[in-house]
């Protein structure tokens, strides 16, 4: 799928970013905001090192799971890029959206109607896009591969198409999948779905 919005990179040149989601944890399993815990083994599947390209910035999300993913993936020592956090889901956090759906009905249907809502004292849907945004928009020229939670690598889909941002809720990432964005001149074009390995 190629698509275009304005403002790809701050220079003359070609961004092209790849975002690895981060292999199964607990939470993801259980449907759960991430509580940070550890990688679970990998079940019926092998994957073989990462091997980036000459040149080419290597990131991660500061989580746990994604630290463990980038290690998989033969990458153990990649920087934590702070823009990269998944939402801050504050006293949701390790929390079910169906626990919490039936303690507190009415939070979660504001949270999933409203981008700019944040009723769980951290950060809104909106505040995440525009984070991930503003990231994107200032990368240089270049090739970067990172390793990012699925919120953000939602987010960033969302703002690459220029997308309402009800799309959020319309994407899914898939555990150990590469999404593939490029941006030149003002326009990003979107490669969804690669394999990892």
């Amino acid at each position: 799928m190629t698509t275009s919005t304005p403002a790809a990179g701050t220079g003359t040149g070609t961004v092209h970013l790849a975002l690895v989601a981060p292999a199964m944890n607990k939470a993801l399993r259980e449907a759960r905001f991430d509580d940070d815990g550890p990688l679970e083994p990998l079940r019926n599947r092998s994957v073989s090192p990462l091997c980036p390209a000459r040149r080419m910035r290597l990131l991660r999300s500061p989580s746990v799971r994604c630290e463990g993913t980038a290690g998989l993936l033969g990458h153990p020592d990649v920087p934590a890029e702070p823009a990269l956090a998944g939402c801050a889901m504050g006293r949701w956090r390790g929390r079910s959206l169906d626990e919490l759906a039936a303690e507190e009905p009415e939070s979660v249907a504001a949270w999933l109607s409203d981008p700019a809502a944040a009723p769980h004292g951290g950060e809104s849907l909106r505040e995440l896009r525009v984070r991930v945004a503003d990231w994107m928009d200032a990368l240089e020229p270049g090739t970067v591969l990172a390793f990012a939670e699925p919120d953000v690598i939602r987010a960033a889909v969302a703002h690459a198409l220029g997308a309402p941002e009800a799309v959020f809720w319309r994407l899914d990432v898939r555990p150990l999948e590469r999404i593939e964005l490029s941006g030149r001149s003002g326009r990003w074009n979107v490669r969804l779905g690669t394999p990892v390995d």
